[in-house]
Protein backbone atom coordinates (compact mmCIF):
# COMPACT_ATOMS: atom_id res chain seq x y z
CA UNK A 1 0.00 0.00 0.00
CA UNK A 2 2.85 2.41 0.86
CA UNK A 3 4.61 1.76 -2.47
CA UNK A 4 1.33 2.34 -4.32
CA UNK A 5 0.86 5.67 -2.52
CA UNK A 6 4.40 6.78 -3.43
CA UNK A 7 3.85 5.72 -7.05
CA UNK A 8 0.61 7.71 -7.16
CA UNK A 9 2.38 10.76 -5.70
CA UNK A 10 5.13 10.47 -8.33
CA UNK A 11 2.48 10.62 -11.04
CA UNK A 12 0.82 13.63 -9.40
CA UNK A 13 4.16 15.49 -9.22
CA UNK A 14 4.94 14.54 -12.83
CA UNK A 15 1.67 16.11 -13.99
CA UNK A 16 2.34 19.26 -11.95
CA UNK A 17 5.79 19.67 -13.50
CA UNK A 18 4.37 19.09 -16.99
CA UNK A 19 1.98 21.94 -16.23
CA UNK A 20 4.60 24.26 -14.77
CA UNK A 21 7.15 23.59 -17.55
CA UNK A 22 5.56 26.50 -19.43
CA UNK A 23 6.79 29.05 -16.87
CA UNK A 24 9.52 27.02 -15.13
CA UNK A 25 12.32 29.19 -16.53
CA UNK A 26 10.90 32.15 -14.61
CA UNK A 27 10.80 30.11 -11.38
CA UNK A 28 14.29 28.74 -11.94
CA UNK A 29 15.87 32.19 -11.88
CA UNK A 30 16.49 31.77 -8.14
CA UNK A 31 19.59 29.79 -9.20
CA UNK A 32 21.86 32.37 -10.82
CA UNK A 33 24.28 31.63 -13.68
CA UNK A 34 27.13 32.21 -11.23
CA UNK A 35 25.85 29.48 -8.89
CA UNK A 36 25.31 27.06 -11.76
CA UNK A 37 28.83 27.70 -13.03
CA UNK A 38 30.25 27.23 -9.52
CA UNK A 39 28.58 23.84 -9.20
CA UNK A 40 28.94 22.48 -12.72
CA UNK A 41 32.56 23.51 -13.20
CA UNK A 42 33.33 20.61 -10.83
CA UNK A 43 31.74 18.04 -13.17
CA UNK A 44 33.97 15.79 -15.26
CA UNK A 45 33.93 12.60 -17.28
CA UNK A 46 30.70 10.69 -17.73
CA UNK A 47 28.05 12.89 -16.11
CA UNK A 48 24.46 12.23 -15.06
CA UNK A 49 22.17 15.20 -14.49
CA UNK A 50 19.15 14.18 -12.43
CA UNK A 51 16.06 16.31 -13.02
CA UNK A 52 17.26 18.31 -16.01
CA UNK A 53 14.17 20.53 -16.04
CA UNK A 54 14.20 22.86 -19.02
CA UNK A 55 17.96 22.58 -19.55
CA UNK A 56 19.20 25.71 -17.80
CA UNK A 57 22.44 23.98 -16.79
CA UNK A 58 23.49 23.12 -20.36
CA UNK A 59 25.82 26.12 -21.01
CA UNK A 60 27.84 25.47 -17.84
CA UNK A 61 29.13 21.95 -18.42
CA UNK A 62 32.87 21.99 -19.14
CA UNK A 63 33.98 20.73 -22.55
CA UNK A 64 35.10 17.13 -22.25
CA UNK A 65 32.07 16.03 -20.24
CA UNK A 66 29.69 13.45 -21.68
CA UNK A 67 26.28 14.21 -20.18
CA UNK A 68 23.19 12.06 -19.78
CA UNK A 69 20.29 14.16 -18.48
CA UNK A 70 17.06 12.67 -17.13
CA UNK A 71 13.67 14.00 -16.09
CA UNK A 72 10.34 12.33 -15.37
CA UNK A 73 8.40 15.17 -17.01
CA UNK A 74 7.89 15.01 -20.80
CA UNK A 75 6.98 18.70 -20.73
CA UNK A 76 10.32 19.62 -19.17
CA UNK A 77 12.25 17.42 -21.61
CA UNK A 78 10.51 19.00 -24.60
CA UNK A 79 11.73 22.42 -23.49
CA UNK A 80 15.20 21.12 -22.66
CA UNK A 81 15.61 19.81 -26.22
CA UNK A 82 15.31 23.38 -27.48
CA UNK A 83 18.41 24.37 -25.45
CA UNK A 84 20.75 21.58 -26.52
CA UNK A 85 22.50 23.96 -28.92
CA UNK A 86 23.70 26.02 -25.93
CA UNK A 87 25.83 23.17 -24.56
CA UNK A 88 29.59 22.86 -25.00
CA UNK A 89 29.43 19.13 -24.21
CA UNK A 90 27.33 16.35 -25.79
CA UNK A 91 24.05 15.80 -23.95
CA UNK A 92 21.62 12.88 -24.22
CA UNK A 93 18.09 13.37 -22.83
CA UNK A 94 16.09 10.50 -21.34
CA UNK A 95 12.69 10.28 -19.64
CA UNK A 96 13.32 8.54 -16.33
CA UNK A 97 12.29 8.60 -12.66
CA UNK A 98 15.11 9.52 -10.27
CA UNK A 99 13.69 7.04 -7.76
CA UNK A 100 14.19 4.06 -10.11
CA UNK A 101 16.94 4.70 -12.65
CA UNK A 102 17.62 2.30 -15.51
CA UNK A 103 21.41 2.50 -15.22
CA UNK A 104 23.79 -0.18 -13.93
CA UNK A 105 25.65 0.36 -10.67
CA UNK A 106 28.81 2.50 -10.81
CA UNK A 107 28.05 4.05 -14.23
CA UNK A 108 28.90 7.75 -13.82
CA UNK A 109 31.97 9.75 -12.81
CA UNK A 110 29.82 12.70 -11.69
CA UNK A 111 26.16 13.00 -10.71
CA UNK A 112 24.63 16.48 -10.67
CA UNK A 113 21.26 17.85 -9.53
CA UNK A 114 20.06 21.43 -9.11
CA UNK A 115 16.85 22.07 -7.17
CA UNK A 116 15.61 18.52 -7.72
CA UNK A 117 15.33 16.77 -4.37
CA UNK A 118 12.74 19.27 -3.21
CA UNK A 119 10.29 17.59 -5.60
CA UNK A 120 11.25 13.89 -5.63
CA UNK A 121 8.43 12.21 -3.64
CA UNK A 122 10.87 9.95 -1.77
CA UNK A 123 14.09 11.99 -1.65
CA UNK A 124 16.13 9.44 0.30
CA UNK A 125 15.24 6.74 -2.24
CA UNK A 126 16.23 9.08 -5.08
CA UNK A 127 19.51 9.98 -3.38
CA UNK A 128 20.23 6.29 -2.77
CA UNK A 129 19.84 5.80 -6.53
CA UNK A 130 22.32 8.65 -7.08
CA UNK A 131 24.77 6.84 -4.80
CA UNK A 132 24.19 3.55 -6.63
CA UNK A 133 24.87 4.82 -10.15
CA UNK A 134 27.91 6.94 -9.20
CA UNK A 135 31.31 5.27 -9.39
CA UNK A 136 32.98 4.60 -6.01
CA UNK A 137 35.62 7.26 -6.72
CA UNK A 138 33.09 9.60 -8.34
CA UNK A 139 31.59 12.90 -7.22
CA UNK A 140 28.01 13.92 -6.34
CA UNK A 141 27.20 17.64 -6.75
CA UNK A 142 23.87 18.97 -5.48
CA UNK A 143 22.73 22.60 -5.62
CA UNK A 144 19.53 22.60 -3.57
CA UNK A 145 17.21 24.97 -1.74
CA UNK A 146 16.42 23.76 1.77
CA UNK A 147 14.43 24.59 4.88
CA UNK A 148 15.80 27.67 6.64
CA UNK A 149 17.66 27.16 9.91
CA UNK A 150 15.97 30.30 11.25
CA UNK A 151 13.12 29.26 13.61
CA UNK A 152 10.77 31.92 12.24
CA UNK A 153 11.54 31.50 8.53
CA UNK A 154 11.63 27.72 8.90
CA UNK A 155 8.19 27.79 10.53
CA UNK A 156 6.87 30.01 7.74
CA UNK A 157 8.24 27.61 5.12
CA UNK A 158 6.47 24.74 6.89
CA UNK A 159 3.20 26.69 6.81
CA UNK A 160 3.53 27.59 3.12
CA UNK A 161 4.82 24.20 1.97
CA UNK A 162 1.40 22.62 1.25
CA UNK A 163 0.60 25.51 -1.10
CA UNK A 164 3.90 25.17 -2.96
CA UNK A 165 3.51 21.40 -3.21
CA UNK A 166 -0.04 21.67 -4.54
CA UNK A 167 0.63 24.41 -7.08
CA UNK A 168 4.10 23.49 -8.32
CA UNK A 169 5.04 20.07 -6.95
CA UNK A 170 7.99 21.43 -4.95
CA UNK A 171 8.60 21.17 -1.21
CA UNK A 172 10.20 24.33 0.16
CA UNK A 173 11.04 22.85 3.57
CA UNK A 174 13.12 19.78 2.79
CA UNK A 175 16.11 19.01 5.04
CA UNK A 176 18.21 17.86 2.13
CA UNK A 177 21.57 17.65 3.89
CA UNK A 178 20.07 15.16 6.36
CA UNK A 179 18.46 13.26 3.48
CA UNK A 180 21.86 13.00 1.78
CA UNK A 181 23.35 11.53 4.94
CA UNK A 182 20.39 9.14 5.33
CA UNK A 183 21.00 7.87 1.78
CA UNK A 184 24.54 6.87 2.74
CA UNK A 185 26.35 9.54 0.71
CA UNK A 186 29.59 10.74 2.29
CA UNK A 187 29.66 14.52 2.64
CA UNK A 188 32.80 16.32 1.49
CA UNK A 189 31.53 19.89 1.62
CA UNK A 190 28.35 21.80 2.42
CA UNK A 191 28.53 25.46 1.41
CA UNK A 192 25.82 27.93 2.40
CA UNK A 193 24.65 30.20 -0.39
CA UNK A 194 21.93 32.84 -0.59
CA UNK A 195 21.16 33.17 3.10
CA UNK A 196 21.68 29.49 3.87
CA UNK A 197 18.47 28.58 2.00
CA UNK A 198 20.49 27.43 -1.03
CA UNK A 199 23.30 24.99 -0.36
CA UNK A 200 26.04 23.50 -2.51
CA UNK A 201 26.45 19.91 -1.33
CA UNK A 202 29.40 17.86 -2.59
CA UNK A 203 29.84 14.22 -1.66
CA UNK A 204 31.01 10.78 -2.66
CA UNK A 205 29.18 7.43 -2.71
Amino acid sequence: MENRAKSDMTEVIRRRYDRTSIFYDWMDRMISPELRKKALSQASGKVLEVGVGTGNNFPYYPPGCEVTAIDFSPGMLARARKKLHLARAPIKLLEMDAQAMDFPDNTFDTVVATCVFCSVPDPVKGLAEVKRVCKPNGKIILLEHVRSESPVIGWLMDVLNPISLHLIGSNINRRTVQNVISAGIQLQKVEDLRGKIVKLIVGTP
